[in-house]
């Protein structure tokens, strides 16, 4: 049973979420977990060249392979991640999904569990508008949409971290001087467990 996560990461927040919803994923008997990330465009690596903290962020993922569409349609499941831009996903993220023409007309990716996460510089900064607007496209490719239930530790709380019904968040700041929470390691591992083991329940 193949896990896939792939993710867009610039500052290094939504890749330790990617982490941890692997580490959740793994965590489920059977589960096979493939991390892969969305190819950035080249005009963005031009600008990365010029900032040293995303130049190691960069770097650090070097050795995770860009996400093809033979991993997305090998894959049981499939969990996104992508940090917010203007309430949305990242284009870098979008281009992929919108590359899933031939998946969707063969109907490839229909009846397989999806989950999605996201990073944001504010409290307010678009983190339920970006998961609602990523699954837009996943249910038009006819996957089934799973979410983190108010039972998981930590869901209910009135602290400054992230933590929503549609998926793991996490606060990176203004300056994308904070890290994930211990809190929402814990959500980020709940939803790849949660969406592993749909998956086994579905294969049956």
């Amino acid at each position: 049973m193949k896990i896939l996560v792939v993710y867009y990461s610039m500052y290094g927040h939504t890749l330790e979420m990617a982490k941890a919803v692997a580490a959740g994923a793994e965590s489920v008997r059977g589960a096979e977990v493939v991390l892969r990330r969305a190819e950035e465009f080249e005009k963005v690596d031009k600008i990365i060249d010029g900032n040293e903290f995303a130049g190691k962020i960069r770097d650090q993922q070097k050795d995770i392979p860009v996400c093809s569409l033979d991993d997305l349609r090998e894959a049981d499941a499939v969990i996104f991640g992508s940090p917010t831009r203007y309430g949305n996903m990242t284009a870098q993220l979008k281009q992929l999904i919108d590359s899933t023409a031939d998946l969707w007309m063969n109907g490839e990716m229909e009846g397989k569990p999806a989950g999605c996460f996201t990073s944001t510089a504010s409290m307010h900064g678009g983190q339920e508008t970006t998961l609602l607007t990523m699954m837009v496209p996943l249910i038009h490719l006819g996957m089934i949409i799973v979410g983190v239930p108010y039972s998981v530790e930590g869901m209910i709380h009135t602290e400054a971290r992230g933590g929503t019904p549609y998926g793991p968040t996490t606060v990176a700041g203004p300056t994308g001087e904070l890290q994930p929470t211990p809190e929402d390691i814990v959500i980020a591992k709940a939803l790849g467990k949660r969406v592993a083991e749909t998956a086994k329940k579905l294969r049956g």
